[in-house]
């Protein structure tokens, strides 16, 4: 790709490098604490009420749980409420309505990241990482130019889009296969056991792995997202049914990665990021229920408004949380406010990488992970679907797309059953005149 202008981020921010500097002094080990390894773990549709760290009464999810209690569990974390934005703020660290895709991203689609994005792999592998993907892209796939392989990524082994993406659920004629790298190596293929086999590609990876040079996984899950699917060994395991199976499934997954990190010795130089794309498709539509999907089939969002597609909490929160031994502090529960673009700004940071100079829509975590600050400092996020529908500002939320203002204060009433419009209009206009700008800003238009 050709690379934007960009700074070097440790110019950017001073108090970055001392807080490196300070918590370096503590890692036993003595590896530099601003190169450490990087695993992102992303499931796809799991709902925020699926994980029994997050309150499920009948999944057993105990490496996830382990993962949490190990580093910090985020409760109020929010990403795009589908596929394609929230990939694309884990990747570039902007909205997308930034960003000109010129097209959609699925199978029919010609668009896909131009070549102005700079990318958290292009922005890792400039810094010298090694960068390694396994599963779902979804950011582009008609022209090469938009793959993995050519948007930083060193491999890639996975689906370029959904796994929903053949007849009867979409309407295409392109066929649904496995890629390495630009070549589709596998078409058809058995979906049953695509996470066991993500799995063993990711855990390849790390025992392959070099101790001269960090690395970056992006392992990008199929699962939870419609039609399910689960290998032999782990189907009918569950006390939740074939979704059950399912996110047990990816539990199974996540622990063999963790292990094989534990195994490699390098657990406390790995910066460990899992959370989900977005909410459950509860709503799904007819199409998915063409060929024997049904209504339990999907995830749950626990107490949350909403699912996903949806800018009520239910779609763009998410469960989510960090673990990096010796750096973030175990047992840590926050209600802090964050976005899946601080996630980018974050790993770019600890990686020493470079900072494209155009407009970034994250924040660095890194002082508040290490305990130098107390709260996260995310002041506001934005809703996007097809338009601007929502923004959270602080405590307050104003949704405008039902044809009424609908103002929830998300301390109280994080459910977003009071609409507190009628007794706060000028709280209501002010956020909604920040909405107007933001639109007016990315060139999109407020749903009113």
């Amino acid at each position: 790709m050709n690379a934007p202008k960009f700074v070097k981020y440790p110019l950017l921010n001073l108090q970055t490098i001392l807080v490196a500097f300070v918590i370096g002094a503590g890692l036993a080990n003595g590896a530099d604490p601003s190169r450490p390894n990087i695993v992102i773990l992303f499931a796809d549709d799991m709902g925020y009420g699926d994980l029994a760290c997050y309150g499920h009464p009948s999944i057993k999810t105990p490496n996830i749980d382990q993962l949490a209690d190990e580093g910090i569990r985020l409760t109020s974390f929010v990403t795009g409420s589908w596929c394609v934005p929230s990939r694309t703020q884990l990747m570039t660290g902007r909205y997308m309505p930034r960003i000109a895709f010129n097209g959609s991203t699925g199978a029919n689609g010609v668009g896909g990241l131009p070549d102005s994005e700079w990318t958290m792999a292009e922005a890792l592998k400039d810094a010298g990482y090694k960068t390694h993907m396994v599963g779902k892209w979804h950011l582009g796939y008609k022209q090469k130019k938009f793959l993995p392989v050519n948007q930083g990524f060193d491999t890639w082994f996975g689906m370029p889009y959904s796994n929903d993406y053949m007849k009867p659920w979409v309407q295409t004629d392109e066929p649904l296969g496995l890629f390495r790298g630009e070549t589709m190596v596998e078409h058809p293929f058995d979906q049953d056991p695509i996470t066991t086999r993500y799995t063993k590609e990711a855990v390849q990876l790390i025992e392959r792995s070099g101790s001269d040079q960090p690395f970056l996984l992006y392992l990008a899950y199929a699962m939870p997202h419609l039609p399910l699917a689960v290998s032999d060994e782990r189907r009918g395991l569950s006390n939740a049914g074939f979704y059950g199976d399912v996110i047990e499934e990816v539990d199974w997954s996540i622990g063999q990665v963790l292990k094989a990190l534990e195994k490699k010795g390098i657990a406390d130089d790995t910066l460990v990021f899992f959370a989900s794309d977005n909410g459950p498709w509860i709503d799904m539509p007819p199409r998915m229920q063409q060929a024997g999907n049904e209504l339990w089939h999907a995830g749950s969002s626990g107490p949350l408004r909403g699912s996903k597609g949806q800018t009520y909490e239910g779609g763009p929160r998410v469960p989510a949380m960090l673990r990096w031994p010796g750096t973030i502090a175990s047992g840590q529960v926050s209600d802090g406010f964050v976005g899946m673009p601080d996630i980018y700004r974050t790993v770019l940071s600890v990686a020493g990488s470079t900072l494209p100079d155009h407009a970034l829509d994250g924040d660095d975590l890194i002082p508040f992970l290490t305990g130098k600050t107390k709260s996260t400092p995310r002041k506001e996020y934005f809703y996007f679907k097809r338009g601007l529908e929502a923004l959270r500002s602080g405590d307050w939320k104003l949704r405008t797309v039902t044809g009424e203002l609908e103002l929830f204060d998300m301390k109280t009433d994080p459910f977003e059953r009071i609409n507190r419009a009628s007794d706060k209009p000028e709280k209501a206009q002010a956020l909604l005149s920040r909405m107007h700008e933001m639109a007016k800003e990315v060139g999109v238009k407020v749903k009113e």
